[in-house]
């Protein structure tokens, strides 16, 4: 049966507040409201604005440094910051302040840059610290620095399309013709619809070098020349190779950079001076004050913000007797000095957004890099073409200046000197037009041969032209040698060094525990007591609440930890240390509330899984049996909370550690026990394993005891013909004579 159509409802709005409006509206579901409204938007903030291009610009970028050159400020004197924001608004129409916060970021004075594009002058902030704010624009000057000839390296010469300004009134470069991969030397941070950019900034030099040996052999070791990422705030990387090589490989990942300090022992005072690229100085400071309120930071007299135009600087004062390299470990530990920085190299190529590692953005580059060079290239091979042409037809009149004087002076009509001369020397339009155009003092035979000497040389210089553009190869040897010279125009000296993780000075910021042995207990309505040995040889009795008696016991360390399995199949993880002793006149701690469970979960379980290397076994009162490793339970972050944690299907009646095999005694509700080696049972790694049946199922047949079966039987009773060699098992029955300890047992 075909589906009946959805009716499309369309509704008559009658607006009173709006004369002569009576329209239909049609509804539609979200989806399509957001696919023909939101999603135009969400692209083109994404491809308009947040994300780099291949020239490594975002368009703000890419609008103020063009205004800025073609306001002659590549080479002339500084302006005003207030006119030049003011030009650029003519391709930006996103406001001054937008305008503005995009020059200071480029701005040598403000450092956010490793190769910076404006030369400033003035008051522009400082990118590592939140209270150095940049002047106003007015009061500050600005032109661009000399790396930005690399930038507009020819951009006359047709390299880069260029494209209507928001207005029309205007041309602009759609990217701009980099000799470098600025993409890789600037860092970039974008946020955009569904996805951001965040991109590390790499030392010019060390990405040049690597470029060039790119062009040579595209799979070259990229580490050998490129080792890492280099900021303008300085700092150490903690280098780990294969931290590296996933960011070089995927464009995502992330690595630790660490701040740089020194020690002054006569002013014992610790001299931070740079700081990761990812913090400022208020929140580093911010965050060590806090610490300290906090107690946690017992070490520090006193800290200072001393950064001023001149640099970074964080004093910290220390206390007698402080080790500053112990204090700087725990700071890198508990504050942003050491931080982590996340990569997520997502570039614009061909108004599409990818997600690239290093090699692939060098590819990408490189293939662009090739067609600019090619279209530069032809545009001077028709100049000199057009140029060797019109010499050609200069050359065609020297065979006969008279003639050509002539055929001018015996013309009436000025439109007839043109084609009069085509026809009297064999030349083309343009050619006459060209000669024509020659002043009277210039037809002389000297000017004429100084001007055809030039032949030759352009003729050899179109054929190295032509031989360039018919090889790929040559092209990138033009490409190889404009980084070969930037290389040798700008020299960069790294900023940010590496460590390796073997040097980094560990420390725990957890308090020390003592250890000393102790005695868990934990009573049937959850209370866990902590007894020292002193309490429990003193103690003629423990004190439990009415109702209440002794339910698990076992030895174990303060500096232990205990794994708490409760009714809703989750554990939580403590440790011993958490909970006071327990004097023997007290209930002890209150598990439910301590460790902040449900209102309606209680604790069935606890154990002490020591180093999580052994094997935990369960059996659950359905007969079943799970043997699970106890590593499934470790966790290397302070989880205090794990779900899932064991088999739901039944209830929990016993729980113990493995750490060698043994005997495992079943007592089932219709008298029947089972005694079998834990040996029959496989390790599981998942926690909520249901195991295996030890216990055939029968009717309503449950475990009602679980131990061992001298303990059930007495140790003179014959055993052995209740064990089991294969499981499940049915058990065998218990005759009387065996129930007499298991009765002694229940009472």
């Amino acid at each position: 049966m075909a589906k009946k159509k959805k009716e499309v409802k369309k509704k008559r709005v009658d607006n009173p507040n709006v004369i002569g409006l009576h329209s239909e509206v049609t509804e539609q579901p979200i989806t399509q409201t957001l696919e023909s409204n939101y999603m135009p938007y969400a692209m083109s903030t994404n491809v308009s604005r947040a994300f780099p291009e291949i020239d490594g610009f975002k368009p703000s970028h890419r609008k103020l440094l063009y205004t800025m050159y073609k306001m002659g400020l590549l080479n002339g004197a500084r302006q005003k910051s207030a006119n030049i924001v003011g030009q650029t608004m003519k391709l930006n129409p996103h406001g001054d302040s937008a305008i503005y916060e995009t020059m200071v970021r480029l701005a040598t004075g403000n450092e956010a840059l490793l190769t910076p594009f404006v030369e400033s002058k003035g008051n522009f902030g400082k990118y590592y610290s939140g209270d150095l704010s940049y002047a106003a624009s007015r009061y500050t000057e600005a032109k661009l620095s000399p790396i930005c000839a690399e930038i507009f390296k020819d951009i006359d010469k047709d390299p880069v399309d260029f494209m209507d300004s928001y207005d029309g009134a205007m041309k602009e470069p759609r990217l701009l013709p980099t000799t470098f991969p600025n993409i890789l030397v600037s860092a970039n941070k974008g946020i955009g619809v569904a996805m951001a950019s965040d991109i590390c900034g790499f030392n010019l030099n060390e990405v040049c070098t690597a470029t060039m040996h790119f062009l040579d052999d595209p799979d070259c070791d990229l580490h050998e020349h490129l080792p890492a990422p280099d900021f303008s705030t300085g700092g150490e990387i903690i280098y780990r190779r294969e931290e590296m090589e996933r960011i070089y490989n995927t464009g995502t990942g992330s690595f630790q950079i660490r701040s740089r300090w020194r020690y002054i022992p006569e002013e014992r005072i610790i001299e931070v001076y740079e700081i990761p690229y990812t913090t400022k100085t208020d929140i580093v400071i911010e965050r060590i004050i806090k610490l300290s309120k906090e107690g946690k930071l017992r070490e520090i007299a006193d800290i200072r913000d001393e950064t001023d135009l001149s640099g970074l600087r964080i004093a910290i004062d220390l206390k007698r007797g402080v080790d500053p390299e112990q204090l700087m470990a725990k700071l890198f530990k508990s504050t942003t000095l050491q931080d982590s920085f996340s990569c997520n190299f997502n570039v614009l190529v061909d108004g599409y957004p990818r997600v690239m590692g290093v090699r692939q953005i060098l590819s990408e580059w490189v293939a662009w890099r090739v067609e600019s060079t090619r279209r530069r290239i032809s545009f001077d091979l028709k100049k000199k073409s057009d140029r060797l042409h019109l010499l050609h037809g200069l050359e065609a009149i020297l065979l006969d200046i008279d003639k050509a004087i002539a055929i001018i002076r015996n013309t009436k009509l000025e439109v007839d000197v043109v084609p009069n001369l085509m026809s009297g020397f064999g030349i083309d339009e343009v050619q006459a037009e060209f000669v024509a155009e020659i002043k009277l003092r210039n037809i002389n035979e000297e000017y004429i041969l100084n001007r055809t000497k030039d032949i030759a040389k352009l003729e050899g210089d179109i054929a190295e032209l032509r031989d360039t553009l018919s090889s790929e190869k040559k092209i990138k040897k033009v490409i190889r040698d404009e980084l070969a010279a930037v290389n040798k125009k700008h020299v960069t000296p790294r900023k940010t060094g590496l460590v390796s993780p073997e040097d980094i000075v560990e420390v725990s910021l957890e308090p020390e525990v003592e250890e000393y042995p102790v005695t868990v207990m934990l009573s049937r309505q959850g209370y866990l007591k902590k007894l020292t040995d002193r309490v429990l040889r003193k103690a003629t009795s423990l004190k439990y609440k009415d109702g209440d008696e002794a339910f698990i016991e076992f030895p174990s360390f303060n500096t232990h930890e205990l794994l708490v399995f409760t009714d809703q199949c989750q554990v939580y993880k403590c440790k011993l240390a958490q909970f006071e002793d327990t004097k023997s006149a007290q209930l002890g701690s209150f598990l439910a509330t301590d460790l902040g469970m449900a209102a309606d979960e209680s604790v069935i379980w606890v154990i002490d899984p020591e180093d999580y290397k052994a094997d935990v076994l369960f059996v659950f009162e359905d007969g079943r049996v799970a043997r699970v490793a106890l590593a499934g339970y470790a966790t290397k972050t302070n989880r205090k909370k794990l779900k899932n944690a064991i088999y739901g299907g039944s209830k929990l009646l016993f729980a113990t550690v493995l750490k060698e095999e043994r005997d495992i005694a079943l007592v089932s509700s219709d008298r029947r026990l089972v005694n079998f080696n834990t040996a029959l049972l496989k390790t599981k790694a998942s926690t909520s394993t249901q195991g295996v049946r030890a216990l055939a199922p029968k009717g309503s047949r449950i475990v009602t005891m679980v131990g061992t079966a001298e303990e059930f039987l007495g140790s003179d009773a014959s055993v052995e013909k209740f064990r089991a060699e294969s499981l499940p098992s049915s058990g065998m029955p218990m005759k009387d004579s065996d129930m007499k300890t298991l009765f002694d047992l229940a009472d």
